[in-house]
């Protein structure tokens, strides 16, 4: 058996699994042990899943993950997330869909704090999702927008995957970090865009509420001004240099507990569920990364990813024609393979391709982040979809699948517009640099 072929089915495989719901990321393991033993041999396989897993748990990078989470379930069971989402509610609960707007909103500012998309749906869901349900919105709009928000902590700077770009590229990180900004604040609008126009057209899915006074407004705010103020510190202490992302969730999580004991909110109660929560969403969404680096290397194995670059550099087509083959060999291959694998698979491929057409390497990194975004929230191997689903327990898979594609629609529309015209994402790192 060839091993495109062998990598062919390994793909239906994984995708029929998928469909009897057993956990994605025991689907992905099992398909990448066994399509990674067939391949190379049985024992070959065994190191793999050993050292992928090690690689993964007891990754640095990935501590982000629990401290971020802990924050969000200590702000959860002190009641600071319902004073947020009242304040919320209060200043654009009067317009449809005006929580999912504000979730969109939350996701990219906490994107910019992480910088990782699973991190930030699981965070803003565990926060955002008890909060829409009890103001009366759908499930397919309240999942679909956490999901979808939380892909933009991929591009919001500091992202993991625009620094693995500029390490595997050379370019520089500051400039693409820099680059992300104005796409991010682009792909929020257009997010906000996508929530309106869905409320539009199924008003029960964002419910509007009363009219308040702007009286009861601001004191809304004062009453989470602490809580602002919190996430004003970690923001400006990540951006100014006080602290790494990883410290600025350490710090984060501390000071949103000591609000809450200050507030006298916190039981003993409420912190052991914090931690047990904490505990049990970070191991799902680990494991989640980890199947699948297993089934991404498995993939690499069988040169599919190889095979498919190649047919694409070596058809004779029109510079502009190459670029959107690129684009669907990202999008495809992001809904089967996790964003940072693919990305370190294909670069060594396609970034010589994209300097010969003479294609600006920033926004092209820029393009990349974007079309992978879309890989997190498509089947079958939406990771956000399936931690938000993690979460939600109670949501069947399908709804958080129809609530993300108002937003996957509007992030194509965004992304082509940003192809069309580059200095969406160019205009500031050629003003600062």
């Amino acid at each position: 058996m060839s091993p495109t072929l062998l990598g062919i089915i390994g793909i239906l495989v994984l995708v029929a699994t998928i469909f009897t719901r057993m956990p994605v990321a025991y689907v992905m393991t099992l398909v990448g042990f066994v399509g990674f033993a067939i391949q190379v041999n049985p024992e070959a396989a065994l190191k793999l899943v050993s050292r992928d897993f090690y690689g993964v748990y007891s990754s640095y990078g990935l501590t982000i993950i629990p401290l971020f989470i802990f924050m969000g379930q200590i702000a959860f069971n002190a009641g600071i997330s319902h004073r947020l989402y009242e304040s919320a509610h209060k200043m654009v609960g009067c317009y449809r869909g005006g929580l999912a707007t504000a979730t969109v909103c939350a996701c990219t500012a906490f994107g910019a704090v992480c910088g990782s998309s699973p991190a930030t749906a699981a965070t803003m869901a565990t926060v955002g999702l008890p909060e829409m349900k009890r103001y009366g919105y759908a499930d397919e709009l309240a999942t679909g927008s956490v999901a979808a928000g939380g892909s933009l902590g991929m591009l919001m700077p500091p992202s993991v995957v625009l620094i693995v770009y500029g390490i595997l590229t050379e370019q520089s990180i500051g400039a693409l970090f820099v680059a992300g900004i104005v796409p991010a604040v682009f792909i929020t609008i257009c997010f906000a865009v996508a929530v309106w126009v869905y409320c539009l057209l199924a008003p029960k899915q964002g419910p509007a509420c009363e009219i308040f006074s702007w009286r009861e407004r601001l004191l809304s705010l004062v009453q989470a001004l602490d809580i602002l103020l919190v996430f004003l510190v970690v923001m400006l202490g990540l951006f100014i240099g006080w602290f790494t992302p990883t410290e600025a969730g350490g710090v984060g999580a501390a000071a949103v507990l000591l609000v809450a004991l200050g507030r006298r909110q916190l039981t003993w109660a409420g912190f052991v569920k914090s931690i047990y929560e904490t505990l049990r969403t970070s191991c799902m969404v680990l494991l989640l990364v980890a199947g699948a680096t297993i089934f991404g290397h498995f993939l690499a194995v069988t040169r599919i990813t190889f095979d498919v670059a190649n047919w694409v550099a070596a058809m004779d087509m029109p510079r502009y024609a190459v670029v959107v083959m690129i684009v669907l060999v990202y999008l495809v291959g992001g809904c089967f393979i996790d964003a940072l694998a693919l990305i370190m698979l294909t670069i060594p491929i396609f970034y010589p391709i994209i300097l010969d057409l003479g294609y600006d390497p920033i926004w092209f990194g820029i393009i990349i982040v974007l079309v992978t975004q879309m890989g997190v929230i498509t089947p079958p191997v939406g990771i956000n979809v399936y931690v938000v689903n993690g979460i939600a327990t109670d949501v069947p898979l399908e709804k958080i699948f129809k609530g993300a594609l108002p937003f996957l629609l509007a992030l194509i529309v965004g992304t082509g517009l940003i192809v069309v015209f580059p200095q969406i994402a160019l205009w500031l790192p050629n003003l600062m640099y």
